[in-house]
């Protein structure tokens, strides 16, 4: 019986340290897996934006004579004024301001000759304009300061004023715009007529970093 002992020691020995390498082994997978795990987050920052809003608007002052307006027999150094006040009514700056003139009849030489057709003006006051002159034909004086935002041919495609007040929302322009006939005109202007639709459009600013 005594020679059968040392083997049961052996066999014994053996599975102990296998038991232990499989249990090492297991340790360093479940070590490798979890590492580097912990997290962390700041607490929110809360932003929040608020679109502007772009919309200018176009009204006539009070008692000024009304438009839509119209003549007849119209010949080179006749011109025709009226009153107006643009208003930027939005809560955003604009970039800029143009005035467009549609041809809203056939065209011809009244609309299509830059230098001796339709020429346009548009000129603004610090303060309203004092209305003089008659009903079908009134004119305009400036008690305050007189500046001239355009002046040129009535049909450009897009014609940009000057600085007008209305750039910045909340701002109005007091304004009279001119339609006339230049001396230059010549025979070739005889017995023609033309409409004209006056659109004035805002543009936003240029967006910037906020």
């Amino acid at each position: 019986m005594t020679p059968t002992t040392p083997l049961v020691e052996r066999s014994t020995t053996r599975k102990v340290v296998g038991s232990l390498a499989i249990l090492g082994t297991a340790a360093a997978v479940a070590g490798l897996g979890t590492y580097g795990n912990f997290t962390d987050s700041t607490t929110p920052m809360n932003t929040t934006v608020d679109t502007g809003t772009l919309s200018i608007n176009l009204t006539q002052p009070a008692g000024a004579v009304a438009i839509p307006v119209s003549t007849t027999g119209f010949v080179p150094g006749d011109s025709m004024t009226r009153a107006v006040n643009l208003i930027n009514d939005g809560g955003s700056a604009l970039g800029s301001v143009a005035l467009t003139a549609q041809v809203t009849s056939a065209a011809n030489a009244l609309t299509t000759d830059a230098v001796n057709g339709l020429q346009l003006s548009v000129k603004a006051c610090s303060v309203a304009w004092t209305q003089g002159g008659t009903p079908t034909a009134p004119t305009y004086t400036c008690s305050g300061t007189e500046r001239s935002l355009l002046s040129g041919s009535a049909t450009p495609a897009n014609n940009t004023l000057v600085d007008p007040a209305s750039l910045a929302a909340g701002g109005v322009d007091n304004l009279v715009f001119s339609i006339s006939l230049p001396t230059t005109a010549g025979n070739s202007m005889q017995g023609l007529s033309a409409s004209l639709g006056l659109t004035f459009t805002g543009v936003q600013r240029t967006g910037t970093a906020r």
